[in-house]
């Protein structure tokens, strides 16, 4: 796998105010891309770094053009203004990157269905949404592609996933199961669906006040190991890669790299594999 460049591309990508989805955001601003950050986050959060307008700041330092666009993917009004104030200011989208998730690890007895509702609203029907509401211009572009952050198909039968909370293991296999549907059903049009997950945890908020803290956050890798992974994704050709349910270091590994330890965020410590692999 021989990656290119996203020059001059315009990507569409949810939840990019922090974390995974800006760490993506800023390897595109390195080619010289067009990133519309789609996020709820207007104002500074108590526990969570970042807004829309901070991530754009850092997109523009790094060498991209921003859009900052308060949304909340639950919204269908919301998405539909966004892409047309992203069509409107870059001329098209080329790339959606489904990444905003919600998460509780909660069981069946502990998940209030408030909270179970907003994990699907989120992750399966907001993946359905930006898909939907991108696609009339993601079939207009040169190379489309669609990516979620998402679990490989290949774990989804497996029970010690789904036991100890069912309500977020749905939610994640539901953007799943999209990536597998689009695929399909977008491949004779060009349009590229896959899916990308990190093999070890990657130091983020929900790492660090869901998964373990200080201790967890240690075992993880950074953030660019899935933003170098997802480049390389979404510079190949759409007609030929598509369908794939792809694991970051082993993109990076057919790319031909062969050290991963400078991913590490304390490289003294043991590597902790993620919740789906």
């Amino acid at each position: 796998m021989t990656p290119g460049t996203l020059a001059g591309k315009t990507l569409f990508i949810t939840g990019a105010s922090r974390g995974i989805g800006l760490a993506i955001a800023l390897r595109a601003a390195r080619d010289g891309a067009n990133i519309v950050i789609a996020a709820k986050t207007k104002d500074p959060h108590p526990k969570l770094a970042g807004t829309v307008y901070s991530a754009a700041e850092e997109i523009e330092r790094a060498g991209g053009r921003a859009l900052p666009c308060v949304c909340d993917i639950r919204e269908e009004a919301q998405v539909q203004a966004a892409v047309a104030e992203a069509v409107k200011t870059f001329g098209g989208i080329d790339i959606l990157v489904n990444n905003a998730s919600a998460i509780s690890l909660t069981t069946t007895p502990a998940t209030p269905m408030k909270r179970f509702d907003l994990m699907h609203q989120i992750n399966m029907r907001g993946t359905y949404l930006c898909t939907q509401a991108c696609l009339p211009h993601l079939l207009q572009a040169a190379n489309p592609h669609v990516l979620a952050l998402s679990p490989p198909l290949t774990t989804v039968n497996q029970p010690a996933f789904w036991g100890p909370h069912v309500a977020y293991t749905l939610a994640k296999y539901g953007m799943t199961l999209c990536v597998l549907g689009h695929a399909e059903e977008l491949r004779s049009q060009g349009v590229a669906v896959n899916a990308l997950w990190p093999r070890t945890l990657i130091a983020t908020a929900a790492v660090q006040n869901l998964l373990g803290g200080d201790q967890s956050t240690r075992g993880s890798r950074k953030p660019e190991i899935v933003a170098d992974a997802a480049h390389c994704i979404l510079t190949q050709p759409s007609r030929s890669f598509t369908g794939q349910f792809c694991i970051d270091e082993d993109v990076l590994r057919s790319a031909g790299l062969t050290d991963f330890s400078g991913y590490a965020v304390d490289p003294s410590a043991p590597l902790l594999t993620d919740l789906f692999i």
